[in-house]
């Protein structure tokens, strides 16, 4: 196919790196049956559309933007060869192949490509991060002065662990924010329009636009970390403040999964602020670590395992989500981290990645709740949710229905956790201490009650040694697993 043929751009395929040359034409397609499908948040479906469209008049008589219910409908209406990079899901890739002159090309907007990534796993027994991490580093000399890491050290994990600061927010300078403009105007009215007609239906509240959508606007956002917040980035990664969502997080996930902004330019636009001496190695290693680390690693992942990998279901766990938390009815509960981490989810549909981890995931994880409505619940709830972020992440790390590919023990802890890392617990109904009675914490009993009904699943890790002989010196332990039981779909 020749090199100048028309390129076919998924709303997740937005940025300048995805055309082989400036002047190449291109194709996008605003497909109305991908929104009718699941009921995504009102906030992701006016960033994906604003993206969309803000492309399409930048690009202007340069690119064919054809409005249908389905991309198969808008192929039809376009007589003439196209190429695309290969989509970020299987159903997607499938599609695409399918279809006649369409060519697949290698998959863009990852660090690692795909072969790279096969290379490396056949010569590794286990696939752990670090591993793939450090090879990482090498091959793209970042953070390197030789064949040695810089300073001597690969890893800063340990010194980004400090807990939440005593302080309702870590006082530094705000994220980087947009102006709407009349196509944000024009998308809002849309989705009004197409809401009322019933032809979709959307979970959580809409606001004012938060994220990029284009690769300018994903640029000053990206420059305003690297020199406002970056320097602040390491000591409270893994900290929450119910005073501070943003922390001094990127919030770079939405626009960079959009395709707006290459995580190669982003981890050397980190690297250049440690070696001017803008920002300290410690917080610059653990914004590289998760752009060429985690997040190329959940990415290879999810294809590496294969398609059945997001049915993967090792702790047997069926339980359905309960309407609350399916409908982010955060007034209805009481557990301070989890009402507020809901809320936050509902009104803006994003919180970073620790309210994931150990607040939303860490609560499903101890009730049982099915892995894949849960890999679902986020794809449609999180402004930067995409199959191939959430299979990896909920399957194979949250929610350990993978059996242990990914991570070496569940991700699960008590109350005792959340108070160290956070500000949630001093003014909670619940007490982190107590896991019986009126004010037992919720996360505390549930950590018990998970221990106990999945011993069997989790005897043979030695990881688990200890916590399941501290479970079974419990005195109390049919009464926790008991209060725990019959809290069933109740919001806590």
């Amino acid at each position: 196919m020749s090199p100048d043929s028309r390129r076919w751009c998924f709303a997740d395929q937005l940025g300048p790196h995805f055309l082989d040359e400036p002047d190449q034409p291109v194709l996008l397609i605003e497909s109305r049956a991908a929104f009718a499908r699941r009921r995504f948040h009102r906030r992701k479906a006016h960033l994906v559309l604003s993206a969309l469209r803000h492309r399409a008049a930048e690009l202007g008589e340069q690119a064919v933007f054809l409005q249908t219910r389905t991309y198969r409908q808008a192929l039809e209406q376009l007589d003439e060869p196209i190429s695309v990079c290969q989509p970020t899901s299987w159903a997607a890739d499938r599609f695409v192949r399918s279809q006649p002159n369409v060519e697949v090309l290698p998959a863009r907007g990852f660090c690692t490509d795909r072969d790279a990534f096969g290379s490396w796993a056949e010569g590794h027994r286990t696939l752990k991060l670090e591993n793939f991490y450090r090879d990482a580093r090498r091959r793209f000399d970042l953070l390197m002065d030789g064949n040695n890491p810089v300073e001597g050290r690969w890893n800063f994990d340990a010194d980004n662990r400090e807990p939440a600061p005593n302080t309702a927010e870590l006082g530094i300078k705000a994220p980087w924010r947009p102006e709407e403009d009349e196509i944000d105007e024009q998308v809002r009215a849309d989705l009004d329009r197409w809401e009322r007609d019933g032809d979709v239906s959307f979970v959580g509240r809409d606001g004012p636009r938060e994220f990029a959508v284009t690769a300018a606007e994903a640029r000053q956002a990206l420059d305003v970390f690297v020199r406002d917040r970056l320097p602040h980035f390491g000591p409270h990664e893994d900290a929450m403040l119910s005073g501070d969502r943003f922390m001094a997080h990127s919030l770079l996930s939405a626009p960079m999964n959009l395709g707006l902004l290459d995580p190669l330019d982003c981890a050397y636009a980190a690297e250049d602020a440690y070696r001017s001496g803008k920002a300290p190695l410690a917080s610059v290693e653990g914004y590289i670590r998760q752009l060429i680390g985690w997040r190329d690693y959940i990415w290879h992942v999810y294809w590496h395992f294969g398609r059945g990998y997001r049915r993967r279901n090792a702790l047997d766990a069926h339980g359905r989500l309960p309407k609350w938390f399916a409908e982010l009815d955060a007034d209805s509960v009481d557990a301070h981290c989890l009402k507020d981490v809901l809320a936050q989810v509902r009104d803006h549909g994003w919180v970073h990645h620790i309210p994931r981890l150990m607040v939303l995931s860490n609560y499903a994880l101890q009730r049982g709740w099915n892995p894949a409505a849960m890999t679902d619940w986020f794809h449609r709830c999180f402004v930067d949710g995409y199959e191939w972020v959430m299979v990896a992440n909920v399957v194979g790390m949250s929610q350990h229905a993978d059996g242990g590919l990914m991570a070496t023990k569940p991700y699960t802890s008590g109350g005792a956790y959340i108070n160290r890392m956070s500000n949630y617990c001093g003014d909670c109904r619940y007490r982190p201490s107590e896991r019986v009675g009126d004010r037992a914490c919720p996360f505390t009993g549930g950590y018990w009650w998970f221990l106990e009904r999945n011993a069997k699943h989790l005897e043979n890790n030695q990881r688990m040694t200890q916590p399941l002989a501290g479970m079974r010196r419990l005195k109390d332990l049919d009464a926790v697993v008991e209060q725990q039981r019959s809290l069933g779909g109740r919001a806590p």
